[in-house]
């Protein structure tokens, strides 16, 4: 049994670090199976192609609720059980998606598989709290750069699962794969023992948001976050629809590897975490922050450059992850015993930018088509560098 936060430094091993990283990214990935096969959803479940998107809404709105309902028990209950829980209502409910008879039968698995993908947050706590304090932005840059490159993955897994086997065989290969990974993770998860025993859940829950009333970096960091995700679903949502429309017209497949640009990103941004823990979390977010702007001026050549379009994907992802990560390693050191809390908190913020993200951005792209995204994105870019520069000091202050 584990108890306290100093003594657990050689539990996150490389292979640990590894391991967690893939099944966040697993986990995570879930959520985002469904977007590149919206079309065939919409076929075969006789559902209109102007609706089918309320599906991805569903699965984000029930994500955000585990973020609340699910997350914050970490610092309440044991985390291995929890987290092994949690996961095999996951394969129980991707066996419904991928069976599925029924459109009501779908939406309530999509449903389900949003609000137990959560678990990933549960996992980011959990590592942080494995770690030895001198390499925990190291850990967490690792297991964060899982999830975002099981976001990116996800949509090329699916275009070419569904070739090859129809878009069933996404979440019934998913489902065994989240076994294997339980099955792994039995045999390497420590019990802790919880600190905290007398917290009742409705306290539990009330605690996330006085955490924000107390934490000035917590409610700087959030609102970067929502700043950032927004511009990642900016680029990533619509993406799809200039890419297979004339002239360009590609496969969903070659659609699909543009996520391979994004997951090269993301390793590059891995290191954001050492940096943190050497106390360069400031100046990483902001020069990060100058890459997401320079970014969209190489996102908005797609139609002259495909290899602009990934050399910009590139920087997007790199600058989105950096600051993750660097948020991420700034909050989990604030209280010990309440990173579960912490993380759900600011994880309410990236789902809250992700939604806005998305909506915008394709009603932007129905508007003013392709150059209308990137001057939004730009822009969303911009006001994220805007309010580092005006909170520096503050952050400053606090962090002393």
């Amino acid at each position: 049994m584990i108890s306290s936060d100093s003594a657990q430094g050689s539990l996150m091993s490389r292979y640990v670090t590894l391991l967690f990283a893939v099944v966040c990214g697993m986990s995570v990935a879930n959520i985002y199976f469904a977007q590149p096969i919206l079309d065939d959803l919409s076929s075969e479940f006789s559902i209109d192609p102007s609706t089918i998107g309320i599906l991805i809404t569903i699965t984000q709105i029930f994500y955000a609720a585990g973020l609340l309902l699910l997350v914050p028990l970490g610092d309440l209950l044991n985390q291995r059980k929890l987290i092994i829980g949690q996961m095999l209502l996951s394969v129980i409910a991707l066996v419904v998606v991928g069976t599925a008879s029924s459109s009501t039968v779908l939406f309530a698995g999509m449903a389900l598989v949003g609000l137990l993908a959560v678990v990933t947050q549960t996992l980011v706590a959990f590592a942080a709290t494995m770690a030895a304090p001198a390499e925990r932005g190291r850990v967490v840059g690792m297991v964060t750069s899982g999830i975002v490159i099981g976001i990116l993955l996800a949509r090329s897994i699916a275009g070419i699962l569904t070739d090859l086997a129809g878009w069933r065989s996404i979440y019934l290969f998913s489902a065994t794969l989240m076994l294997l990974m339980i099955c792994a993770l039995i045999k390497i998860l420590p019990n802790v023992e919880r600190e905290v025993k007398s917290l009742s859940y409705l306290h539990l829950l009330k605690t996330v948001f006085m955490l924000f009333a107390q934490e000035r970096i917590l409610r700087i960091r959030a609102i970067l976050a929502l700043l950032i995700f927004t511009d990642f679903s900016i680029l990533w949502t619509p993406l799809v629809l200039p890419l297979s429309s004339p002239p360009l017209s590609l496969s969903h497949t070659a659609i699909g590897a543009f996520g391979l640009a994004g997951v090269a990103g993301a390793l590059a941004a891995a290191r954001a975490g050492k940096l943190a823990d050497r106390g360069y979390g400031q100046r990483t977010t902001g020069l990060s922050l100058i890459l997401l702007l320079i970014s969209w001026l190489l996102i908005n050549r797609l139609e002259q450059s495909l290899f602009v379009l990934a050399i910009g994907i590139i920087l997007l992802d790199l600058a989105v992850q950096a600051v993750h990560v660097t948020n991420q390693s700034m909050i989990l050191a604030l209280h010990t015993e309440a990173r579960s809390r912490l993380t759900a908190g600011y994880m309410i913020f990236y789902s809250i930018g992700s939604a806005t993200g998305s909506i915008a951005s394709t009603h932007v792209y129905a508007l003013y088509g392709w150059d209308g995204v990137c001057l939004l994105g730009a822009s969303v870019s911009a006001v994220a560098l805007l309010f580092w520069a005006m909170t520096r000091r503050a952050t400053a202050a606090a962090l002393q």
